[in-house]
């Protein structure tokens, strides 16, 4: 099972809507996946959901990522690295078993020019820490304002040649 997680808990987010476009694209590649956004986390995850704590609300969200084989990281830059909340995330799930030796595929999202390369290599570091191996492919999406249409697609031929790529390895990975 893939699942696409989306990095952030911001409501509303562009990081979103790519993991949303990232999942229909899969699909009309016949890959069905599951989509996880960090705005469904439990309120109180700080305070349930850590150091061999697990409230009920984040049981599902467990069961889910221990399913889980292989994962799509969609991450924005929050002051130049990726968000805390992504961390407390990772934090929260059983270590090691959920992502140990499993696979995951990383993509990089800012509203600057550099398409969060500092925030990618930094979790890309976590994800050696956890034995998660990383896709050598890793995209970084810049001004992710203009590659956007109004239907939250990405639209540029260039932006839309790397991830198609990116899928067709991630899928074969």
């Amino acid at each position: 099972m893939i699942t696409i997680i989306s990095g952030t808990n911001r409501p509303n987010s562009n990081t979103l809507k790519i993991a949303k476009y990232y999942q229909r694209s899969l699909l009309t590649r016949g890959t069905e996946t599951a989509l996880f956004s960090l705005e469904d986390l439990p309120d109180r995850i700080i305070k349930t959901d850590l150091y061999g704590k697990r409230s009920e609300a984040f049981k599902p969200i467990q069961a889910m990522i221990t399913k889980t084989e292989k994962f799509l990281f969609i991450i924005p830059e929050y002051n130049g690295s990726f968000p805390g909340v992504l961390k407390t995330f990772i934090d929260a799930c059983d270590f090691p078993d959920s992502f140990y030796n499993k696979k995951a595929c990383l993509v990089g999202l800012s509203s600057g020019k550099y398409g969060n390369i500092r925030g990618i290599d930094h979790f890309a570091g976590i994800c050696s820490y956890l034995h998660l191996n990383v896709m050598p492919l890793r995209l970084h999406i810049s001004s992710i304002r203009l590659e956007m249409n109004d239907s939250h697609d990405l639209f540029k031929e260039d932006t839309l040649k790397y991830t198609a790529e990116q899928m067709d390895q991630f899928i074969a990975f």
